[in-house]
């Protein structure tokens, strides 16, 4: 499945050599895949159905902001369009919501899928083999927050799949879902140590590690639980700032936070980063990428991914090409 926006020629290419599913993001992009890779049997396309999508109050997105996706208009003329460009058979596609830990998410989503599905079946008589519900399903990040019950999520869309795709003939048509979040989230941490306590008009715990270790909470200010090893029970009664010690002043792993006094050399523990962790790291100010390690059922420990060097860093840069000498 390849799933991109604004591709650039060599991607549709090279996932048309593979064989992969492309789910088309824009109805512009048909003649561009068409000159790029050209057009396969089998295609899917992103659904954006706008405005904003509420199933409970702790649950909506707004898909009318998002820049993914077609208009409902625009997937009846893209079926049109590639139905005389070849394409035989084809699949469906939606993200609408983040991280929902609502049980209602998904199947509201499988709903708004299902119907595209089965009135495009209808009218345009298009195959449909795939609907993809995609992610967001969500985690709790936060240790009041409840997990998302899965299989009562997986009845739900059941019953939706029964109660509309069947009756439109569509009984055979595949379920696909990304829930990569939801899957490796809870299995990642990024561990730290505090090396700097600073006290001006906050009090500030400055870390080993950054923002380009853990990108999420700078980016868009989300929330990673943080635990200090030793002092789990501990009462937190401090408030702090976490941070890095990147140039920027919204490298902070939080802000405000009570936690347990911190003291240097404590081990500090940022839960839930298995997910949009380490995948978004970056190297802006010079900062190098960790090591990763594994931790086994044993409790064994395995070094899975070695920490860069400044030889890594520098491995594409061509010192003889510039125009003076460094030494």
């Amino acid at each position: 499945m390849f799933s991109s926006n604004e591709t650039p020629a060599g991607e549709f290419e090279y996932a048309r050599k593979l064989g992969a599913i492309i789910n088309l993001d824009d109805i512009t992009h048909i003649p561009f895949l068409e000159a790029h890779g050209g057009i396969p049997e089998k295609i899917c396309l992103r659904f954006n159905p706008g405005g904003e999508f509420s199933v409970s109050p702790t649950c909506m997105g707004t898909p009318g902001t998002s820049k993914f996706g077609m208009t409902e208009a625009q997937i009846y003329e893209a079926v049109e369009q590639l139905s005389k460009l070849g394409v035989k058979r084809f699949g469906l596609h939606a993200f609408l919501a983040s991280n929902a830990l609502d049980n209602e998410y998904y199947p509201a989503n499988a709903r708004v899928l299902f119907k595209l599905a089965a009135n495009l079946h209808e009218r345009l008589g298009a195959d449909i083999f795939m609907v993809n519900l995609s992610g967001g399903v969500g985690i709790p990040y936060r240790p009041e927050e409840d997990m998302p019950d899965i299989a009562e999520i997986g009845r739900r869309v059941q019953k939706a799949f029964q109660e509309i795709l069947v009756p439109a003939g569509l009984g055979n048509v595949q379920i696909a879902t990304e829930l990569g979040r939801f899957m490796t989230g809870p299995s990642g941490c990024l561990v730290a140590m505090a090396i700097h306590e600073k006290h001006i008009y906050k009090e500030y715990i400055g870390l080993d590690a950054c923002a380009a270790n853990l990108m999420r909470p700078a980016m868009y200010g989300a929330y990673h639980h943080i635990t200090v090893v030793g002092k789990e029970n501990s009462p937190c009664d401090c408030c702090y700032d976490v941070v890095g010690s990147l140039c920027e002043n919204n490298d902070k792993f939080a802000e405000d936070r009570m936690l347990p006094q911190i003291d240097i050399g404590d081990r500090i523990i940022i839960h839930d980063t298995g997910a949009h962790g380490f995948s978004m790291g970056y190297n802006y100010n010079g900062r190098l990428r960790s090591a990763e390690l594994l931790l086994r059922a044993d409790g064994s420990v395995q070094l899975i991914r070695r920490a860069e060097t400044l030889a890594d860093y520098f491995a594409t840069f061509d010192f003889a090409k510039l125009p003076f000498d460094l030494s």
